[in-house]
């Protein structure tokens, strides 16, 4: 069975908070006693129905100056690759930043490489 939306598990709460058993419950939702049992634990924990995980986000590792820094770098030399980006951006913010989020980053920002196809020349 795929994952309860919201609902379900409100229902599920609002059943035991009735009065109904686990059991009870797990049948009539068509879900294990186990399942029902989390979201209870959960629900009496912190009185919230569904987790958080949908909610986060990669945690900023660039300021404003510092992202104004890597899109300075770029525009300096744009035939440069992400790896030497980052080696510059490491002297200049003294703190290390991976090659992917330097990568992230310029795509956030709407600067996006690519590698240039090698045509032939025609006289």
């Amino acid at each position: 069975m795929s994952e309860l939306i919201k609902f379900e598990r409100r229902q599920i709460v609002g059943a035991c908070m009735v009065g109904a058993s686990i059991t009870k419950v797990a049948e009539v939702f068509g879900v294990s006693r186990g399942t029902v049992s989390k979201i209870m634990i959960a629900y009496r924990r912190s009185e919230k129905t569904a987790s958080d995980k949908h909610h986060r986000r990669w945690k900023c590792v660039l300021s404003d100056r510092d992202r104004r820094t890597l899109c300075r770098i770029v525009t300096k030399n744009k035939k440069t690759t992400a790896a030497k980006v980052t080696v510059e951006l490491y002297v200049t913010l003294t703190n290390f930043v991976s090659t992917e989020t330097v990568r992230r980053k310029l795509h956030e920002q709407g600067i996006s490489g690519q590698a240039t196809i090698p045509k032939p020349f025609y006289q």
